[in-house]
């Protein structure tokens, strides 16, 4: 992306986990022409990722690979490629999950609403996941009401709460402001508690609607009366009810927050409870993610 002395240093951090290594290399492919390094971190894969990326076509400096050795969750590998970048001078880095692919110019686009926008804590594309076959709507919380923001490609960026971390381009002077991301969390509910926290600090996250990413949201989604919703494993909505009631205990997020929050989160266990395969199994692992999240636990899962 860097053009002249002042231009910005754009750095992609790529979070890797038991990857599809296709889809890797397409998103790869995808990114190098739009920014100006790649870290690759990985999160503990059994697939050997730093070679497999030594045998793709030489591509310089530019690209590395930082392997955690065991799986430490996403927050944490992505600290980890923000330290990265931070030692390489980056001034902005992209986050990005390996199921993602950025359409082409998605960053210069995202990296324009940031320089119009003095208060941006972020810049994120809306994204497309094609089993569900519409675009996700940006969310903002107004009152009690929960604003989903859907509108057409071309119009204004869109002031939202929070954003999905993939496809989230943010400058590092914010990183240094508002902090990392919280790696207790292990996964689910850190990019929202960021962008909250962001809030909190008085930056604000936009979400674009010029550019589209591809974007697979967890498992296949289940169909419910028409419509296709996102479905993912019990241990996720373990993750997904825990770092939700985590979160609750927070002093400094907004009150009308967890209200509407916790609502949405109301309906979605009772639906993974009733609707879906293994609907047992995901009762009673957003149970137990339930209780730990009252007690204030965190952290990996772990059977004890």
């Amino acid at each position: 992306m860097a053009e002249g002395p002042d231009a910005p240093q754009v750095v992609a951090i790529v979070v890797s986990y038991q990857p599809d290594l296709s889809r890797l290399e397409m998103l790869l492919e995808a990114l190098t022409p739009q920014v100006d390094g790649i870290v690759i971190v990985d999160n503990g894969s059994a697939v050997d990722v730093a070679g497999w990326h030594r045998a793709l076509a030489p591509r310089g400096n530019s690209h590395t690979v930082v392997g955690l050795g065991a799986n430490r969750g996403i927050a944490a590998a992505q600290n980890a490629g923000i330290a990265w970048a931070r030692e390489h001078a980056a001034t902005h880095v992209l986050l990005m999950d390996q199921d993602s692919i950025p359409p082409p110019g998605m960053v210069a686009a995202l990296y324009a609403v940031l320089q119009v926008q003095t208060d941006a804590a972020a810049a994120g594309p809306q994204y497309v996941d094609a089993r569900q076959g519409r675009p996700a709507p940006f969310i903002r919380r107004e009152g009690l009401r929960l604003l989903r923001l859907e509108c057409d490609v071309g119009s204004a960026p869109a002031r939202a709460d929070y954003l999905i971390a993939s496809g989230c381009l943010i400058p590092m002077p914010v990183i240094d402001a508002v902090g990392a991301m919280r790696e207790d969390l292990f996964i689910d509910y850190v990019d929202i508690e960021w962008g909250l926290r962001a809030r909190a600090h008085g930056w604000q996250s936009y979400g674009v609607y010029t550019t589209r990413m591809h974007h697979e949201l967890g498992d296949p989604p289940v169909r419910f009366f028409g419509r296709m919703l996102p479905m993912h494993s019990p241990l996720r909505h373990y993750y997904h009810v825990r770092n939700a009631v985590l979160l609750y205990r927070e002093r400094w997020v907004p009150l009308g927050w967890k209200l509407v929050d916790g609502w949405r989160l109301l309906l979605k266990f009772g639906f993974y409870s009733l609707v879906p395969p293994r609907r047992g199994s995901h009762c009673r692992m957003m149970a137990l993610g339930l209780w730990h999240g009252l007690r204030g636990r965190s952290g990996p899962w772990t059977k004890r």
